[in-house]
């Protein structure tokens, strides 16, 4: 990408306010789960809205994954939208977990056993287990009380999130389907751009 063109990009996205992501994340989970309540996701819709919010959670884990490799190789820098897209990620990901808890499996003892005995489900738990505290310290109160340091320490549970979250992904799935590998695939991708290679120093 040529030198003005990502000057462009980068100059009007410093322009562009941060709250609309907010009303389009929270809006298009509204237009999904009315679609559901209404019988327009098909047969089964509960079924239908629970894999919905899931795939759109794992979309974003790749927008976030994004943001970093395309500053740092292509010099587009998205960083100030990194939180709002991250939480999002994390209201999704409690979206699927919400519907399939209390529309799908209903009972808090069939919640439990399947967590212990579906591996794909435990696998999914841990995900979600991992992103809790990097909602929780989402806000600049967190960064100042816990450091840089250790707030990015802390932070980088983003990645095994989203590994396991593709993984919940391919196990969920039934047969050969290429969107899960896709997905797993471009974030195992997104995260091998962000390892920093030993430079070689050249012998004078």
């Amino acid at each position: 990408m040529s030198e003005p063109l990502v000057q462009f990009v980068n100059s009007q996205s410093r322009r562009l306010p941060i709250w609309p992501f907010y009303l389009i994340g929270f809006a298009w989970a509204g237009w999904l789960f009315f679609l559901a309540a209404t019988g327009a996701l098909g047969v089964e819709p509960i079924e239908a809205l629970e894999h919905r919010y899931g795939k759109l959670a794992l979309q974003l884990f790749i927008v976030v994954l994004a943001i970093t490799p395309l500053r740092r190789h292509v010099g587009l820098n998205f960083l100030r939208f990194r939180r709002i897209l991250g939480l999002l990620t994390f209201f999704f990901v409690l979206a699927h977990l919400m519907v399939w808890a209390l529309l799908d499996v209903q009972s808090v003892e069939r919640v439990w056993a399947d967590i212990v005995k579906r591996p794909y489900i435990t696998v999914g738990m841990t995900a979600f287990a991992l992103l809790v505290p990097l909602a929780i310290t989402s806000n600049n109160r967190s960064l100042r009380r816990l450091g840089a340091a250790t707030w990015r320490r802390l932070h980088r549970l983003t990645y095994p999130a989203a590994i396991l979250g593709a993984i919940h992904y391919l196990w969920l799935v039934k047969g050969f389907q290429i969107e899960p590998i896709l997905y797993t695939a471009a974030i195992l991708g997104l995260l091998a751009l962000r390892i920093r290679l030993p430079e070689r120093r050249i012998a004078n």
